[in-house]
């Protein structure tokens, strides 16, 4: 499964889950939020969708505060109102949803500290475990099948449903100190794991020397503290050694980290433009990023929101050459704003587009080099043609 981002989820699918760090035991699934952060610390957002179809904020609060004093639901009102909108990504949410999706902002999440994704021969395994969390404390490896979660086998499941199931949505025991059985599989031997969920931190940007002169930087959310963290990371790259950027399975996440992670790439100018309510708006790179070191971006249809800004920047400035499939085509831009009943609506109100003024809302990025397998061998090869790599 791909790795995090905080997002609302189409309305629909979303209910059970505040967030969309699409770790494995962290989140639901798919569609991610960029978000700013305010200067209270808090984290507002912004999406991607076109703005023809969006909800009136006066109009939900008014049917929030009706509901009230007829001593009904606030926040079902205000849901009725966003769902005949139109507004695809817009959400309502109460008040612990919206502290939940806050937390998976900053990165931390309740869950195991595995992930998981789907096989080639279709097996449901374990493709990483965090270190130091409850499956690795636990003997879980990657590259372990998962064949049951809780008795209710996974296999023919989307791998969006068995991360519900390890993070238990919707359930009372999906807190920090609740229990889930992983039934697994190794070399033949079957056996059963009961792990206690645990609150953890999110490992958002990750880091390997390869051996062919690469380095591979994973970032899987744009949460808070990622930007600086890929800054470093490139910074800390060997000489002779070309980026390997992964944003594959990257839901989005803070667009102010995006742009601090696109600003380790480029010494300045433009990242994106937006509008929100019919103003214009840019934002820039910060100076100084490493502007020769050859790049190749890994993407795919996982690839949302806040991680397109920074594909759709890196490939537009001729900074990057992206490999692997078309994007997912997030590009609009909500905010929350606060009802009477203290839940949170998000509204569409804008959308961004890339440098060169591609609109990525509905139509996603096309790599400049289109693989649907083996992507990671194959960047590799481009890497290693631009000199970054044996």
């Amino acid at each position: 499964m791909p790795g995090p981002e905080v997002t609302p989820r189409p309305r629909g699918v979303r209910r059970g889950a505040a967030l969309t760090l699409v770790f494995a035991t962290v989140l639901v699934t798919a569609a991610a939020t960029d978000s700013w952060q305010r200067d209270d610390g808090k984290s507002p957002s912004l999406t991607a969708r076109s703005v023809a179809a969006t909800a009136d904020r006066e109009a939900v609060a008014d049917a929030a505060a009706k509901a009230m004093a007829d001593g009904k639901s606030g926040k079902e009102a205000a849901e009725e109102v966003v769902s005949r909108s139109g507004d695809r990504w817009g959400a309502v949410y109460d008040p612990a949803e919206y502290e939940e999706f806050e937390q998976a902002l900053d990165g931390e999440y309740t869950g195991v500290g595995l992930w998981a994704e789907r096989a080639e021969d279709g097996r449901i395994e374990v493709s990483r475990v965090q270190r130091g969390g409850p499956a690795e404390r636990s003997g879980v490896r990657a590259g372990d099948r998962l064949r049951t979660i809780d008795g209710r086998p996974v296999e023919s499941r989307p791998v969006t449903e068995v991360v519900q199931l390890l993070r238990g949505d919707g359930d009372s025991g999906a807190e920090a100190g609740s229990s889930v059985v992983l039934g697994l599989e190794r070399g033949g031997r079957q056996w059963s794991e009961r792990l206690r969920r645990a609150r953890l931190t999110t490992e958002a940007v990750t880091v390997e020397r390869l051996a062919d002169g690469a380095t591979l930087i994973k970032v899987a959310a744009f949460t808070k503290g990622s930007g600086e963290q890929v800054r470093e990371a490139v910074r800390a790259v060997p000489k002779d050694h070309g980026v390997l950027l992964d944003l594959r399975g990257n839901g989005g996440g803070l667009v102010t980290e995006a742009v601090t992670a696109a600003s380790a790439f480029l010494d300045g100018g433009l990242v994106a433009t937006y509008d929100m309510e019919g103003e214009q708006r840019a934002l820039y790179a910060e100076p100084g990023g490493d502007t020769h070191r050859p790049v190749v971006a890994l993407v795919d249809g996982g690839t949302m929101s806040a991680a397109e800004l920074v594909t759709g920047a890196l490939q537009d400035r001729g900074r990057a050459v992206t490999v692997g499939s078309r994007t997912f085509g997030k590009g609009s831009v909500q905010m929350p704003s606060r009802l009477p009943d203290g839940s949170v609506a998000e509204l569409t109100v804008g959308h961004y587009r890339t440098p060169a003024g591609h609109s990525v809302d509905g139509r996603g990025i096309s790599p400049d080099l289109a693989v649907s397998e083996r992507a990671e061998e194959r960047a590799r090869t481009v890497l290693s043609g631009l000199g970054g790599g044996s």
